[in-house]
């Protein structure tokens, strides 16, 4: 069923790492902005631990590079800069941050009054960092709609009560967003456990309809 999203005005897109926003919820972010709903992205963690043996990239490096993939894309899809807001926290580190990961997140969605539309990670991603955010999420108080969205593993489906959002463009444009993300597709070549999403899963990321699960409360 397709998502509706009458009503919406001002929405807030939360992320693990940066590039989630645009794997989960490119198409949303784009359907919203056509609308002329006001759009937010809160990224969570900083993305510094994709490629931790990299000597050409060290963290601060590979943090700003990440950082300015995000902001390009989303860009690309009517959100400005100054709507993307970075919390910085330990990569892969989100599970054990516990209380300041819950902390900080609910301290920057308490800056969005009017608030209607909150988007976050499913609490059953299989990443760690995306159920740890996803439980942050659980606990803030909001009396707006919610959705979730599935990244890992990359080919699940939510359930049969998902709703749809489709992509202008169909996966070529998707792709494309996602290939903004060059320190996450080998870009970063002195690291041999770095992490590059691989071909397969670039096109299951790719596909032109994105579906996320409503929550109910």
């Amino acid at each position: 069923m397709r998502l509706d999203l009458n009503g919406v005005r001002r929405a807030v897109i939360v992320a693990p790492h940066p590039d989630d926003e645009i794997i989960g919820a490119a198409g949303l972010i784009q359907a919203l902005r056509r609308r002329g709903s006001g759009v937010w992205v809160v990224v969570v963690s900083d993305g510094a631990a994709s490629h931790p043996d990299s000597r050409t990239w060290p963290p601060a490096r590979l943090i700003a590079a990440r950082e300015r993939e995000s902001r390009h894309a989303l860009r690309r899809l009517g959100v400005r800069s100054d709507r993307v807001t970075f919390l910085g926290l330990p990569d892969g580190a989100l599970m054990a941050e516990g209380d300041p990961c819950r902390e900080r997140l609910h301290r920057a969605l308490r800056k969005h009054r009017g608030l209607d539309l909150l988007v976050g990670p499913a609490v059953t991603d299989a990443h760690p960092d995306h159920r740890a955010v996803a439980t942050a999420l659980g606990g803030f108080r909001f009396g707006g709609r919610r959705l979730t969205y599935q990244v890992w593993p990359p080919q699940k489906r939510l359930a049969a009560r998902s709703r749809t959002v489709s992509i202008p463009g169909g996966a070529a444009a998707k792709r494309a967003l996602i290939r903004v993300h060059r320190t996450q597709l080998g870009a970063i070549t002195d690291d041999p456990r770095g992490f590059s999403i691989a071909r397969h899963e670039l096109a299951a990321f790719s596909h032109p309809v994105e579906r996320f699960l409503p929550v109910r409360r």
